[in-house]
């Protein structure tokens, strides 16, 4: 029966999709055909893949050819999903057509009639195809060893406290008492520059940017600059943006030429013999002329106007001309203190034994990145059960390096260990680029429109369940907010776009950043900048959503 065949496999790792309403509709159908072994042997290819599935989701870090059967898997059951939706398109269709007959005798005569003409011989060989595809797939499964079940469970298992915490308030910050000082005497020091630029320089993780952050927010520096303005730097520097971003920040509007010359000329006018703080956050260009070009206006600051920069390369630092300031890796109790702040959260009483001396082990592995400290933390405050903590203590994935994927280890346990519908959800944002700024609602209506919030076990509306959703990737560290200057909103740290990104590989893309071979057939989903016009390009992703 179609409805045994969808019900409980379509509902996997990699979909998570309700689909009972489509089952009960295609119930009748299959009833009057002679197919049932296909579909009864479809659904079996289709529990092979799923029963293996989240041991694939662990090996694809340390294993490619995991990673490429797993990106083939999801888009075979892309596949079968796009099929179930052709079927139910045309039953609906159907059933609009026997529904506009005006006596109940018409209607039968007309559902009978959709029925016959209904082509199902070409769904059937649709489903072969389907079939054949999944077979080769499950005996790859076999050859790469994957494992039945993954070792580790996931969801909201009666173990987990999946339950939504206020976001930690993070007006503590470890370990950087040194680093601060360091960069206030830098701002306040006496100099006879007009302009001055300080780059803190270190590996994506390490707490540059929330360095900064406690910097720029200081009480102690009000009244020392006429000026204060924070700029997040695309990776795609354009001097025409960055410089059209300094002044829209400065001014409080934007100035929509496309002239470079009217925009610079407006941004000297307004910083001339004004003393400013720049903070240029997350550069990644190394072009030296490029950001001689920005430059130009800048310099007509008074005297002792600074620029502070964050960047994880040297030669940014380089190009800019400017001092170096190294921020190294949390060091000694300051990795726990981190770590048990997000773990723990306060726990009163105080947390067993045997979970503290799981944690510190969990901390070592950490390796004094923040990031991994904080994201980790928060992953385990929602597992109570000491085996849960042993297992991820114990994941080989601690032993393969960065270098494997470009992701860091503690930030794959934590992706692995999300429930499979929230996993979906994740991923979808790799569709936004970095740094970019999260409306809460906006962010759960697209949700909803890409049907990711189905929830048949709760009596929840789409939006309820949405903001469930949103305020456990909050709860886990997957999102941080911001408040600045009345504005609220939600940011994703680097590290974890690129994540999203890993994970959603050809399925999600953006259009002009992530195709630069062309588009893969596999592609779903995409979105480009409303800036660039694609007419075209749509020929290349006929299987988008």
């Amino acid at each position: 029966m179609a409805a045994e065949m969808v019900t409980g496999v379509l509902v996997s790792t990699f979909l998570g999709r309700t689909i009972d309403t489509l089952a009960s509709r295609l119930v009748d159908i299959f009833r009057q055909i002679q197919h049932k072994k296909q579909l009864s042997n479809l659904k079996m290819k289709l529990l092979a893949i799923d029963v293996v599935a989240f041991d694939a989701e662990q090996k694809q870090f340390i294993d490619p050819r995991v990673r490429d059967w797993l990106l083939r898997a999801k888009d075979v059951v892309f596949d079968a999903e796009d099929l179930l939706d052709e079927i139910d398109y045309e039953l609906s269709k159907s059933q609009v057509e026997a529904e506009s007959q005006s006596d109940a005798k018409k209607v039968w005569s007309s559902l009978n009639t959709s029925f016959l003409s209904f082509d199902i011989e070409s769904m059937m060989e649709k489903v072969e195809g389907l079939f054949l595809d999944l077979e080769v797939l499950a005996n790859e499964s076999n050859i790469l060893g994957l494992e039945k079940g993954g070792g580790v469970g996931v969801g909201s298992g009666s173990g987990s406290k999946l339950t939504y915490t206020s976001l930690p308030n993070e007006g503590d910050i470890y370990g950087r008492d040194d680093d601060k000082d360091f960069v206030f005497n830098w701002l306040t020091s006496d100099t006879h520059n007009n302009l001055s630029i300080l780059s803190i320089v270190a590996m994506g993780g390490t707490g540059k940017t929330l360095l900064a952050q406690h910097v720029f927010y200081d009480p102690k520096i009000e009244g020392e600059f006429d000026i204060k303005a924070w700029v997040s730097v695309p990776e795609e520097f354009d001097v025409l943006n960055v410089s059209r971003t300094i002044l829209a920040t400065i001014t409080g509007s934007t100035d929509n030429s496309v002239q470079k010359e009217l925009i610079q000329r407006r941004l000297k006018e307004e910083l001339s013999g004004k003393k400013f703080l720049l903070i240029l956050d997350d550069v990644w260009n190394e072009n030296p002329f490029k950001w001689e070009d920005v430059q130009k206006p800048l310099v007509f600051g008074s005297q002792g106007s600074r620029i502070l920069v964050t960047t994880r390369s040297e030669k940014v630092a380089a190009a800019m001309r400017s001092e170096k300031h190294p921020l190294q890796r949390l060091k000694g109790d300051y990795c726990w203190d981190l770590f048990a702040k997000h773990a723990f959260q306060n726990a009163n009483p105080q947390p067993d034994p045997d979970f503290i001396e799981i944690g510190k082990k969990i901390v070592e592995k950490c390796d004094g990145l923040p990031l991994a400290l904080k994201t980790m933390g928060s992953l385990l405050y929602n597992k109570s059960s000491l085996c849960e903590w042993k297992s991820i203590m114990r994941s080989e994935i601690w032993d393969f390096s960065e270098n494997e994927s470009g992701i860091l280890p503690a930030l794959s346990l934590s992706y692995l260990h999300l429930p499979s519908h929230i996993k979906k959800c994740f991923a979808f944002c790799a569709l936004f680029p970095r740094r970019y700024r999260f409306d809460k609602e906006s962010l759960i209506q697209l949700w909803m429109a890409q049907n990711l919030l189905e929830s048949p076990l709760q009596k929840k509306s789409s939006k309820e369940v949405g903001e469930q959703y949103f305020n456990d990737l909050s709860s886990w560290s997957f999102f941080q907010q911001v408040s600045n200057e009345g504005a609220n909103y939600f940011i994703m740290h680097d590290l974890l776009n690129d994540l999203a990104k890993y994970v959603s590989q050809d399925i999600s893309i953006r259009l002009g950043v992530d195709e630069p071979k062309g588009i893969p057939k596999t592609t779903r989903h995409c979105s480009f900048s409303s800036s660039k016009l694609w007419f075209g390009i749509w020929f290349g992703i006929a299987r988008c959503r």
